[in-house]
């Protein structure tokens, strides 16, 4: 599993493992911009600071594989 994980990773930084990073990048920013717009959203409430960031994470998490399931790798 780590060896996967590694040779993914090499392959990542080498710019040989996605098709096209540019689809990549936007769409992860998509998701983190989501995340960080809730998390401020709901930091504005005025609760613990525990829930809005659960409340994000939760919802970037289950947007990212929405967001990209159309990434191909090469």
């Amino acid at each position: 599993m780590l060896e996967v994980g590694w040779f993914s990773s090499k392959l990542l930084f080498k710019g040989k493992l996605l098709r096209n990073p540019f689809y990549f990048i936007r769409q992860l920013f998509a998701g983190v911009s989501i995340g960080v717009l809730l998390l401020i959203a709901l930091a504005q409430v005025g609760t613990t600071l525990l829930l809005p960031i659960i409340i994000s994470s939760l919802a970037t998490g289950i947007s990212m594989p929405f967001l990209l399931k159309d990434l191909k790798l090469q």
